[in-house]
């Protein structure tokens, strides 16, 4: 099982969580140094989550803090998990990654997800055609992919004498990322890796989503064949007790977001005085009991049966809380415990 895991890349999403009493800047900052954190790790990627008009994550823009961190990184692959393709042009979404291939060489990923990452209101305000632009998703992802690597577009596409600058020698590695079949089908389609929003899930669907994934797949220019990664949340302490303080948090942000609030993590006090129902508790509970929180060999034993349950060629774990401290320290203590290879 030890040799399994060890087989496989280890890598991070990171949300750049907002938090109670802090500004959302300060977050965008701590990314900055959790991403130096982990490239000492060993970790081998570093990706970035998109969200809009939300008080739980200052992350709005991946793609201009990917290109901070890869500036300031030299080994870890950096990029967006994902960029949500309907608010943006494909075009300039392949321009923006074609930048960041020139700054960081070999180090860029580009995950395109077909969900808004935020309400339909904000949606709109990003761009007014984005539910008819969400139609039109495989279209974007092929021309995404064509524009990106410099790969011509078909014959009859009005824009297919446009050249995608800056062009280079090497080309963003372009992910599929999604909660659904859908995008596991399109990622087989095209013949792209692909990664299952587990930890957004509780796990629901996983299975389901690798598999349509691995049926649909058809073998392209960029893998001979399925490429599966899944991201879940991870939570490490150098005991139980601590680990639980630390997940208080994370846990009542996910209760309160059934009243469809999306609030900024508290502190483990306020997580703690905060006034749930009964049935957000009994949710509380059972979310518990799936979640990955423990000391880092606990964790990472349950690491190493998801990702032989699934027959996983990667793993991304996602952390979030009040605590940045806590939060490198939980990357360090499970990137020990999993066997990754410390850089020096």
């Amino acid at each position: 099982m030890g040799a399994y895991i060890n087989s496989m890349h280890i890598s991070v999403l990171d949300q750049s969580p907002a938090k109670s009493g802090v500004s959302p800047a300060e977050s965008i900052r701590e990314s900055l140094e959790l991403a130096r954190a982990c490239e000492r790790f060993g970790y081998y990627r570093y990706w970035l989550s998109e969200h809009h008009n939300t008080e739980s994550v200052a992350g709005s823009a991946p793609e201009v803090l990917a290109a901070a961190i890869a500036a300031t990184t030299s080994r870890i692959r950096v990029g967006a998990a994902g960029i949500m393709l309907p608010h943006y042009s494909a075009l300039k979404v392949a321009e923006q990654f074609r930048v960041l291939e020139a700054i960081a060489p070999g180090r860029i990923d580009l995950g395109l997800g077909r969900a808004p990452g935020s309400d339909g209101r904000t949606a709109f305000a990003l761009n007014p055609n984005a539910a008819r632009a969400a139609d039109m998703f495989p279209t974007q992802v092929r021309d995404v992919m064509a524009w990106s690597s410099g790969a011509a577009l078909p014959l009859e596409h009005p824009f297919r004498e446009i050249i995608c600058q800056p062009q280079g020698p090497t080309s963003p590695e372009i992910w599929i990322l999604g909660s659904s079949t859908y995008g596991a089908q399109l990622a087989g389609y095209f013949g792209l890796p692909y990664c299952y929003a587990h930890f957004f899930t509780d796990g629901d669907g996983t299975e389901e989503a690798l598999d349509a994934y691995r049926r649909s797949f058809a073998p392209s220019a960029i893998l001979s064949q399925p490429h599966c990664s899944i991201v879940v949340a991870a939570l490490a302490a150098p005991t139980l007790e601590e680990a639980e303080y630390w997940y208080r948090s994370r846990a009542v942000l996910w209760a309160v977001r059934g009243r469809g609030k999306f609030i900024a993590l508290p502190t483990p006090e306020e997580a703690e005085a905060f006034e749930l129902t009964e049935a957000e508790r009994a949710g509380m509970a059972v979310a518990r009991e799936r979640a990955l929180i423990g000391t880092a060999v606990e964790v990472s034993a349950r690491l190493r049966n998801l990702a032989a349950r699934f027959a996983l060629d990667e793993l991304v774990i996602t952390s979030g809380t009040s605590s940045p401290a806590a939060r490198i320290r939980s990357y360090e203590l499970l990137a020990q415990e999993l066997g990754i290879e410390r850089v020096p």
